[in-house]
């Protein structure tokens, strides 16, 4: 397999990949993904295998972030109750 089928069929799966994401989690993994790419295509031309990477990276900050705002609204809540 030549690198520009690779290149295409790391394309198709990235795009399905995304197509099946949901959108709460798509933001982190687009932003990812944009900021992976450019990292990748800069640090040798692996500009997909740094947006899948960086898409999986940007999934799983996301999801952190969006537990701690869950977390602290949790808090608040408790807080609130209490007094």
């Amino acid at each position: 397999m030549n690198v520009n089928n690779r290149i295409r069929v790391l394309a198709a799966a990235a795009t399905l990949g995304l197509a099946a994401a949901s959108s709460a989690h798509a933001a982190g993994c687009l932003k990812g993904a944009v900021v992976g790419g450019v990292a990748g295509h800069y640090a040798g031309h692996h500009a997909v295998a740094g947006a899948v990477g960086g898409c999986i990276v940007g999934h799983h900050v996301a999801k952190k972030h969006a537990e701690e705002r869950a977390a602290e609204h949790q808090a608040e809540r408790a807080q609130k109750l209490n007094t």
